[in-house]
């Protein structure tokens, strides 16, 4: 038997799914934008490092799915429409990815320590609490991807929390305005999540996942979908009069939501099949970064002032 390829700089990307980074990315954006916006304050070392714990969790995490996906069945050849999985397409050794997570999970450790030393001890346990989430999320007894809470765990701890903390690292100070600055983000992530899961029905079935999707079907879960991302635009309308942003707020929001329906009702059009994965996570994405966008220029207007 041949040995396996040694890993490149692709697979490592692959493995880690550098795509998705834009989900955490964009909440780090998010709370570091309000705080300066907020507070009027920055500082570039305690964004820098907290840039790369992020990433380091969010990498770490996405290895370890990406490890036990494969040892458990759920990625094959059938189900890897995209040829993204490369544990399966080029054979690359499982153990590299649990290793890569490992080293990751240690390295966001180190970060995060030198984040507490910095700003606050208190963000240490919450960055460890997030990490076992990481974790649990794919490994253990009863992974929380194969179960129909992994939505609400993934939106929480990526959109509303992630974004507190970043905000928090800048001005250590805990506000409700902040929180609800998160929830919009929370959903939507869980809806990219949804999108996937939807498409991903017929394999995770067979790989005895028990995802939301494959408790609701596959029409009602193209319906919640679509209810998602409704409650995204309101929850994102709703901070206006909840005192987080301005009232101009609502033109760079207003412009998002129409574009972000027209790219929903295509998306509904094509439906959610292994097939169809790749132009619905394509879309859902790209709606992704027009709320984000259009989050930071409403964070601007609250910068300048304006009403």
């Amino acid at each position: 038997m041949p040995a396996p390829p040694r890993p490149t700089l692709v697979d490592f990307l692959q493995i880690v799914d550098i795509r998705t980074k834009i989900v955490s990315l964009s909440s780090l954006a998010i709370g570091t934008a309000y705080a300066a916006a907020a507070w009027q304050v920055f500082s570039p070392g305690v964004f820098a490092l907290m840039l790369l714990a992020t990433l380091f969790v969010d990498m770490g995490t996405t290895a370890f799915n990406s490890y036990y996906d494969f040892r458990a069945g759920v990625d094959t050849v059938a189900t890897d429409i995209e040829k993204w999985k490369v544990l399966v397409q080029r054979g690359i050794h499982p153990a590299f990815a649990l290793k890569l997570a490992w080293t990751l999970f240690g390295l966001a450790a180190l970060t995060g320590v030198a984040i507490g030393a910095l700003v606050d001890w208190r963000i240490v346990p919450v960055g460890a609490a997030s990490m076992l989430i990481g974790l649990l999320y794919s490994g253990g007894p009863r992974p929380i991807s194969r179960l129909p809470v992994g939505e609400a765990f993934a939106g929480g701890l990526l959109g509303l929390v992630l974004i507190a903390v970043a905000a928090y690292v800048q001005h250590p100070s805990l506000e409700t305005r902040v929180l609800w600055l998160g929830v919009p983000s929370s959903v939507l992530i869980a809806t990219i999540l949804s999108v996937n899961n939807a498409c991903d029905i017929v394999g995770d079935g067979k790989a005895g996942r028990r995802t939301l999707a494959i408790v609701l079907g596959h029409d009602a879960a193209a319906q919640m979908i679509q209810a998602q991302a409704a409650l995204t635009l309101i929850g994102a309308a709703a901070l206006v009069p909840l005192g987080v942003l301005p009232v101009s707020a609502l033109a760079p929001l207003g412009l998002a939501a129409l574009y972000g329906a027209r790219t929903m009702a295509a998306m509904r059009r094509r439906g959610y099949s292994h097939l169809t994965k790749a132009a619905a996570m394509g879309g859902i994405s790209i709606v992704f970064l027009a709320y984000t966008l259009a989050l930071l220029v409403a964070i601007a207007l609250k910068a300048a002032g304006l009403p």
